[in-house]
């Protein structure tokens, strides 16, 4: 049935814009984990460390005071750990797809505080190229938890800059909780990456407890095969059947178009967007239109935003070459979220 409220827009025709007040205030778990708690996490009885995960994690976010489950804390082969001896920070290190942002986001929401944050790694160095590294301090001074999702080791400007913001806060009595993405040349689907992320950040590696977290991915679990291909015509029929607002680009002018915004304003780009909807779909050979577009597919699924395309299917939409490369785990989870997305 066609909706008579269905409008559309392009996406390639916004030009959205932040300051650093609204980038602020924007730091709080996205819509898809903003009722997101310990008590929901699906734990996968295949990986018991799913599950003791859990009850680690809710011990960190009350400092303690979360009662022990039949087993208690582990801590992987070593000595278990009194709450009172846990470290600043956390990092939650798994592959994609088992959990971890919504174990991120159930700290954040278990922690009984006014001032906590929670962000992707763009999102907080976006925050200091807009207001200043001291302005940045100045303000995230006194919170009582920053929460970051998919760390970013990729640039190693930003890591510097994240870790020395890091380490003044943790002086100060913030505590952390992070996920990281693997860095370049950094292989495997999925694979864990504590290594690299406690390297990579150096100096504050100590102020962090690695909680390993095993399993598959979970958007996996009950899709089969690819991305859904919308039929050319069908396409305009799913477009105006949504009640509400929907998008209407062609890739190619999307992908140029991504270029032109920060990725930190993505966000912003799909505001209001109830259905996306891509016409033309073709496969990447660009590495860095290939990033900028999981970026992207980021924001969309973290808005829960369902997709309609119609080309090449979604999930095909990075070369062999990118797959077989050193943002393979990127890609592969871009892919999942896509699959995911274009089933909505």
């Amino acid at each position: 049935m066609t909706s008579a409220q269905a409008t559309t827009v392009q996406l390639a025709e916004r030009r959205p814009r932040l300051t650093g007040e609204e980038m602020l205030a924007s730091l709080v778990p996205p819509p898809q984990f903003r009722g997101a708690t310990f008590e929901t996490y699906r734990a996968d009885d295949a990986y018991p460390s799913q599950q003791e995960s859990k009850e680690l994690l809710q011990r960190f976010a009350t400092h303690g005071s979360a009662p022990l489950a039949r087993g208690g804390l582990f801590s992987f082969g070593r000595k278990n750990k009194r709450p009172a001896e846990m470290k600043p920070g956390v990092y939650l290190d798994g592959g994609f797809g088992v959990g971890k942002t919504h174990l991120l986001a159930s700290i954040y929401h278990a922690v009984p505080a006014r001032r906590k944050y929670f962000g992707s790694f763009i999102e907080y160095t976006a925050l200091v190229g807009a207001l200043g590294y001291k302005n940045t301090v100045d303000l995230l001074t006194g919170s009582a938890l920053l929460c970051i999702d998919e760390f970013e080791l990729d640039d190693p400007g930003d890591t510097m800059v994240m870790t020395r913001l890091l380490a003044e806060l943790v002086r100060t009595g913030t505590r952390l909780a992070a996920t990281s993405n693997t860095p370049p040349n950094a292989l495997g689907e999925g694979r864990f990456a504590a290594q690299d992320f406690l390297r990579e950040i150096q100096s504050m590696s100590d102020s962090f407890e690695t909680i390993r977290i095993d399993g598959v991915d979970y958007r996996q679990r009950s899709l089969a095969g690819g991305a859904v291909v919308t039929d050319p015509d069908d396409y305009e029929s799913a477009l105006v059947s949504i009640d509400g607002t929907a998008s209407d680009d062609d890739f190619d002018a999307l992908i140029s178009h991504l270029a032109q915004v920060h990725p930190s304003r993505y966000i912003r780009l799909v505001e209001g967007i109830d259905l996306v909807g891509l016409r033309g779909v073709r496969q990447l050979t660009d590495q860095s239109e290939a990033l900028r577009f999981v970026a992207f597919v980021d924001r969309v699924y973290d808005a829960q935003i369902p997709i309609s395309a119609t080309g090449a299917a979604l999930s095909d939409v990075f070369s062999d070459e990118m797959l077989d490369g050193g943002y393979r785990k990127k890609y592969l989870r871009a892919v999942s979220r896509l699959i995911a997305s274009t089933h909505a």
